[in-house]
């Protein structure tokens, strides 16, 4: 019985993450850090490249069909979690201090962080900074700034 229930939270789990805007994605499409992992210990400032294979790059506003820009979350929940969640999945992520937009098509940045541990996401989104049905999204890592 406990098995049934695990895989059935699982599933709906899954069914929420999966829901995001109208723009299509290549199913096959991943989007991860190219130079950092999980645990890594840095220096600042620190610099970041974005990975993303299935999937092509293009600037905010074009609409190309399996394109998107990136977008890095830095120190809040994983997208689609948190108290605005299902507004970031449905209609666009914000931008500030935790959202960082790439609208110009980049694929790496480098930045001050302070000292002490730091989750990163990366996020690509659509024409209008909506994530695809389905989201194309990185693992969300920890990494250390010495």
């Amino acid at each position: 019985m406990k098995t049934i229930l695990t895989a059935l939270a699982t599933i709906l789990m899954a069914s929420f993450a999966l829901a995001g805007g109208e723009t299509p994605s290549n199913p096959d499409a991943k989007v991860y850090f190219v130079n950092l992992a999980d645990g890594d210990s840095v220096q600042s400032p620190v610099t970041i490249v974005f990975g993303l294979s299935g999937m092509g790059v293009a600037p905010a506003g074009t609409e190309t069909e399996n394109t998107g820009h990136h977008h890095l979350l830095i120190n809040r929940p994983p997208i689609g979690e948190g108290e605005d969640g299902a507004d970031e999945l449905a209609y666009g992520l914000p931008a500030d201090d935790n959202h960082l937009h790439f609208g110009g098509g980049q694929t790496e940045v480098t930045l001050e962080l302070p000292q002490g541990e730091h989750t990163l996401q990366l996020v690509l989104g659509d024409a209008g900074h909506v994530p695809h049905d389905t989201p194309i999204v990185s693992d969300v890592i920890t990494i250390k700034v010495e």
